[in-house]
């Protein structure tokens, strides 16, 4: 696998018809710079608005997969994002004067050929690879579908499709290695039911749709009326017929399992959502859009939970996520209120485990109460909140310049002391983020037993700008 990112060396265009909405549209690839990532840029609209391809931006999944960012959109976009996968380019700027990108063949070669012709450039920073240490599972037993990421020092991926038509059967394909999509799986066209197209139809989708841009598979008994009132209503130039291969005209397919590398691409062009190119193995039993714009946010957050360890954990030891040092970097408390010893268990926009070991040199000790030393309630909500501060970092910008102010401690519970020699474990859950508002449910535990638990909100404010000033200053 390559080392270093990679860009374009020029601006190159193609131009066409886009599958869903049939307008004519040109999408133009750019240079970009290091560490730029993928972006799209609407140039026929006033700003030249940016969508990064992101899964955060993902907006619908009906029928491939759309990017957006308030009113702006992009369709559709699967099949650019699995060429510019497949040439391994880091960085790139896919300007669209349109709101879908044109659909070719229905296959991601035009884009791979186009992106040829620009040339591959090497650049000086390294690729940000994500290396998956644990198995990453999505499941949807309603639909039979499972696609799992294992821990692997490469890229592979391996797809099969079974959608009990005669016409398909079961299928399988495999990618070795990135370097094979070009010749094995670039040019693999898109699939689709001939009652999903009648459907699509009639939702007024599907508008450049022709049999030179899809393989359509026939999944019901068609006489040759049927056929030509199907004809007359996709307003098609000529006459259809049904093969003995069970397929729309004389269609022939550029592979015998052509419709599971096309599901190896879409995959692959929805796991650019991730952000960054992955060494992993992925094996996808029935993927469709849907299921792979999950699975991507799944690893997505698994990446973002590497980063935030990387930050601030500079010394990396089993079963720890933060130890007091980089806690210390995190939150803006001191003795003698630092009340989380370490980190470990994060989960992105989920939950956190923390522990706070309970020792009688803790100073509340002295008048709480004397002779019976108790851990004051207050003190337990505290710990429990600033375990919930830490899971809030991905959500903030700069978070070393907020504080979190208490809004509201609801539903709080005290079911036990908590004594000098206690650990407390502290579970914390991410219940809601709305702008600077965070509210957590937050339980702690000694010895499995639960002592103490509660609903908290906090509101997220800038610190002072001495303070920032100090802190940037130590």
């Amino acid at each position: 696998m390559l080392v270093h990112q990679c860009t374009i060396k020029e601006a190159v265009s193609y131009s066409g018809t886009g599958l869903h909405t049939g307008a004519q549209c040109t999408l133009t690839f750019r240079p970009a710079p290091e560490n730029y990532g993928i972006r799209f840029v609407r140039s026929d609209l006033g700003g030249n608005p940016e969508i990064p391809a992101i899964v955060d931006y993902v907006v619908d999944v009906s029928r491939g997969t759309t990017l957006g960012h308030g009113d702006i959109k992009v369709y559709t976009v699967e099949h650019v994002l699995a060429a510019v996968a497949g040439m391994q380019i880091d960085n790139v700027t896919i300007e669209i004067d349109g709101v879908e990108p044109p659909v070719g063949d229905g296959s991601a070669m035009p884009f791979v050929e186009v992106l040829q012709r620009a040339g591959v450039e090497k650049q000086e920073a390294r690729k940000d690879y994500l290396i998956i240490d644990r198995t990453i599972q999505f499941s949807n037993p309603e639909k039979e579908i499972d696609i799992v990421a294992l821990p692997l020092d490469d890229f592979r991926m391996t797809v099969m499709v079974d959608y009990k038509n005669p016409a398909l059967g079961s299928q399988h394909t495999g990618m070795f290695n990135l370097e094979e999509f070009v010749s094995e799986f670039a040019s693999s066209r898109t699939f689709c039911f001939l009652t999903e197209v009648e459907a699509l139809h009639e939702a007024g989708l599907i508008k450049g749709g022709s049999l030179e841009n899809a393989v359509v598979i026939v999944d019901r008994e068609m006489t040759r009326d049927d056929l030509n009132n199907i004809g007359q209503k996709l307003e098609l130039s000529k006459d259809i017929h049904l093969n003995d291969r069970g397929f729309l005209n004389d269609i022939s397919l550029r592979y015998k399992n052509e419709p599971a590398r096309h599901k190896l691409l879409d995959l692959l062009g929805d796991l650019v959502l991730v952000g960054v190119p992955l060494k992993a193995q992925i094996l996808a039993a029935r993927p469709g859009h849907a299921s792979n714009v999950e699975f991507a946010r799944m690893i997505r957050k698994l990446y973002l939970e590497k980063r935030l360890v990387k930050k601030y954990q500079h010394e990396r030891r089993k079963g720890l996520v933060f130890d007091i040092n980089a806690i210390s970097e995190i939150l803006p408390h001191r003795y003698p209120f630092l009340m989380v010893d370490k980190i470990v268990s994060l989960e992105i926009d989920g939950k956190i485990v923390g522990i706070k070991n309970v020792t009688m040199n803790e100073p509340y000790f002295t008048g709480h109460f004397p002779g019976q030393p108790v851990m004051p309630g207050v003190m337990i909500i505290e710990a429990m909140a600033q375990c919930g501060g830490i899971l809030m970092l991905n959500t903030l910008e700069k978070p070393e310049t907020k504080l979190a102010y208490f809004s509201t401690i609801d539903k709080a519970k005290f079911r036990r002391p908590v004594v000098p020699g206690d650990q407390l474990v502290m579970e914390v859950e991410m219940l809601s983020r709305r702008r600077n508002i965070i509210q957590i449910r937050g339980k702690a535990f000694v010895d499995g037993d639960l002592v103490a638990e509660a609903d908290m909100m906090a509101a997220v404010v800038d610190k002072p700008r001495t303070q920032n000033k100090q802190q940037t200053s130590q």
